[in-house]
């Protein structure tokens, strides 16, 4: 039935943008890190893989929020629905966060698994301590990113990912024509989760839900 793949399309298609903006911003960030040395590029490896095992913890609960959303939609109890985003951003936010400031406080809990090197245990803690806090705004933002899917308003989301880019590609241009030192490219990490996670939260709160006209 072409109504039913137009459905799934309308928020499918756009939300295949989301991987690739985090791809994007890997990508962007490893090829500045290898110009601050081995160390630091090592380091920022071994601090990044922990942000990738903190996605599936915030996906159970985007992917819980998303039906319950879409089914509040459908019913149009857009304050149902809305209250489901935000109880969902809430608890991806917190749990991620909390875990975050632990690795802050004690980043050799993770970092001692990977390495036993000075320098690049250093750096790979210079991370955690500052990508860290921002790990609630991480947190936030991709469980609002599952429930803007359920209400069909996905959107705000995407744009708030490219936002993100946006600042890890013009700071990093900075970084690099500055020679700055190697604190300021973890400060950078953390300022895209930042970003994302603050732009995620207007930009869903600006944008009407209801259901699809007919």
């Amino acid at each position: 039935r072409r109504d039913a793949f137009a459905d799934i399309l309308r928020v499918g298609a756009p939300a295949l943008l989301s991987p690739l903006q985090t791809v994007g911003a890997i990508l962007i960030l490893t090829a500045i890190a290898a110009r601050f040395g081995t160390e630091t590029l090592a380091g920022y490896g071994i601090g990044s893989r922990m942000e990738f095992l903190l996605v599936p913890i915030a996906f159970s609960v985007g992917v819980a929020a998303l039906p319950m959303v879409g089914i509040a939609i459908g019913a149009d109890q857009v304050a149902r629905a809305r209250r489901v985003a935000w109880t969902a951003g809430v608890m991806g936010g917190a749990g991620l966060g909390l875990i975050g400031i632990i690795l802050a406080v004690a980043p050799g809990l993770w970092v001692s698994i990977f390495t036993r090197d000075p320098e690049v245990a250093a750096a790979a803690s210079l991370y955690l301590r500052f990508a860290g806090p921002a790990f609630v705004f991480f947190g936030l933002n991709l469980a609002l990113y599952f429930a803007a899917q359920g209400a069909g308003r996905i959107g705000g989301p995407l744009l708030a990912g490219t936002l993100r880019l946006v600042v890890i590609a013009l700071g990093g241009w900075a970084l690099l024509a500055t020679d700055a030192p190697n604190w300021t490219l973890f400060a950078l990490v953390a300022a895209g989760m930042v970003t994302a996670g603050a732009a995620s939260v207007a930009f869903v709160a600006m944008t009407p839900w209801g259901p699809k006209p007919t």
